[in-house]
């Protein structure tokens, strides 16, 4: 082996020792263990984590908790009550669409039979025949809350809530729990902007569901060519701010304004987790501002 993977092991083997709560150097390796899992890797590997240039500098927000963080070292470059519990509302539905994409084949029809009784709307019909994959985008692009409770209820939905808690377990959503698919607002229904970036980021690393969350308009048919919905994102900035890809919007009027955003900017990635908030989309707007002017990368090869 190369000298410098013997220096790189060493390095991070007293990084360990000596950072073993939430740093941010320690979060790199956390939640990107298969990068330095092989020394071939570990070799060419341009390993870079983003810093702050000026700290004066913070980007003004009303929301109550946020979480931005580089996407790919999961390094936070801005926290406010990152770990504080808040109602998720519709952003329950990345994990939702989790969900259904790992227990369905796309292809499966879904009768429809009930649907839920306030909010958002896809237009689903009683005896609809529709498929999952129809589902996942009316749940993501329109929010559609007879979309995701559809998704639930063809599971069995005390079921289908149980994996939602088990999915957050896995992703390592430790201050979350989920009582519906939709995100109807309840004590035992909650979350952090810090959770909402793990779930992110889980949702954009698959390939199929992050195209969805970035479609800003498409009208799906049934699968008998009797009904088409016409779905439009709720997500202002969708297609209106460069690097905006998606990720989910949520409100009501307990949770406040949400939205989890995925943004690039100079082939850099980052998150944005927005909870709270008295305005989602110049919350956002600053944040991208403040990503775009005041962080940069250092190389930690």
């Amino acid at each position: 082996m190369k000298p410098r993977f013997y220096f790189l092991f060493a390095f991070f083997s007293l990084l360990f020792l000596f950072y073993p709560g939430d740093s941010e150097l320690f979060r790199i390796f956390a939640f990107n263990r298969d990068l330095f899992s092989k020394t071939a890797v570990i070799e060419n590997a341009d390993i870079s984590i983003p810093v702050i240039r000026d700290a004066g500098l913070r980007p003004s927000l009303t929301a109550r908790g946020v979480y931005i963080v580089d996407k790919n070292s999961f390094t936070p470059v801005y926290e406010k009550n990152a770990r504080t519990r808040l109602y998720p509302a519709s952003t329950t539905k990345i994990i939702t669409a989790l969900v259904a994409y790992d227990i369905y084949s796309l292809n499966k029809i879904v009768t429809i039979t009930k649907l839920p009784d306030e909010g958002q709307m896809m237009g689903l019909v009683p005896g609809e025949r529709i498929s999952v994959e129809y589902l996942l985008y009316g749940t993501l692009i329109q929010s559609g809350n007879d979309a995701a409770y559809s998704l639930a209820y063809e599971y069995g939905y005390d079921k289908f809530i149980e994996l939602m808690n088990k999915k957050a377990e896995e992703l390592q959503m430790k201050d979350t729990r989920f009582e519906n698919p939709i995100g109807y607002d309840s004590a035992n229904h909650y979350t952090t902007p810090f959770d909402m970036a793990l779930a992110a980021r889980e949702i954009l690393a698959n390939k199929y569901l992050s195209k969805i969350v970035s479609i800003k308009e498409i009208t799906i048919p049934d699968a008998d060519f009797k009904y088409f919905h016409q779905l439009a994102n709720i997500n202002q900035l969708l297609g209106e701010v460069s690097g905006i890809g998606g990720v989910k919007t949520g409100y009501t009027q307990e949770a406040g304004e949400n939205l989890v955003s995925f943004y690039k900017h100079n082939d850099r990635e980052y998150i944005i987790a927005m909870m709270k908030s008295e305005d989602r989309f110049e919350d956002t707007l600053s944040a991208v501002n403040w990503i775009n002017s005041n962080i940069e990368y250092v190389s930690i090869n």
